[in-house]
């Protein structure tokens, strides 16, 4: 979804019409917004080296993506603690090898660590991965899209917010609802993983937070806190 960190993070917008439900980042070019898509709108610095670059507070920042360390002939899962319960995503990353690799990487360097879920649409999906928590924010860099895949966006479905083609950070949204299938009819924000089985309880509790209007045409600004505790991954 576009990051409009709203899925799409430009802030990354989601641009979100449940109409036309585009996930954009908002603020971070990731673009699940509002309107339908998520997004997410970092700004990303020009990739140079694979070092990090000066914390600030809205968490480290990279000056590009992580450096392939995962294997993705090997099986990974994500434990996903939350202040709503905990979930397990199967990650894919023999389909999406790059996505996988950074996700696990800003996993592991604690980046997720009380990050909220900024974006709530119930029927539709839940978003995160922004540490300023407006949909704006990001790693610090871009990479591509890792649209090839047999997935489909249903209930569970993990995938990248951006703001455009191209544009993933850290932002991604969780499908929590039949409207994200709408999605399906043009595939833009890389699926790399997917929820258990025993994990959709918390998703649907985290779905039915409140929320309320914030700039979006539909409301998605939570009127509650809920954020992500820690993520811990496992290799098999």
């Amino acid at each position: 979804m576009r990051q409009s960190s709203k899925l799409l993070s430009t802030k990354w917008l989601l641009p979100i019409t449940l109409l036309s439900l585009t996930i954009l980042a908002s603020g971070c070019g990731n673009k699940p917004a509002a309107t339908a898509t998520p997004a997410s709108t970092a700004k990303a610095t020009t990739p140079a080296a694979a070092t990090p670059a000066a914390s600030t507070t809205a968490g480290k920042q990279w000056s590009k993506a992580p450096d392939m360390t995962i294997d993705p002939n090997k099986t990974y899962q994500a434990e996903v603690t939350t202040s709503k319960g905990t979930f397990t995503i199967d990650l894919y990353a023999k389909e999406a090898p790059k996505t996988v690799n950074n996700f696990v990487f800003l996993s592991k360097e604690g980046f997720y660590n009380n990050v909220t879920f900024h974006r709530i649409i119930k029927t539709f999906m839940i978003q995160t991965g922004d540490p300023q928590g407006t949909g704006m924010g990001g790693p610090g860099y871009k990479f591509a899209d890792e649209l090839k895949t047999t997935h489909t966006y249903e209930p569970g479905t993990v995938a990248m917010a951006n703001s455009g083609p191209n544009t993933n950070g850290s932002q991604f949204f969780i499908c929590s609802g039949a409207d994200c299938a709408s999605l399906n009819k043009q595939p833009n924000y890389t699926i790399f993983g997917k929820v258990t089985a025993e994990g959709l309880a918390t998703i649907t509790k985290i779905a039915e937070t409140p929320v309320e209007m914030g700039g979006e045409a539909t409301p998605s600004k939570p009127k509650e806190k809920v954020t992500i505790n820690t993520i811990s991954i496992k290799e098999k």
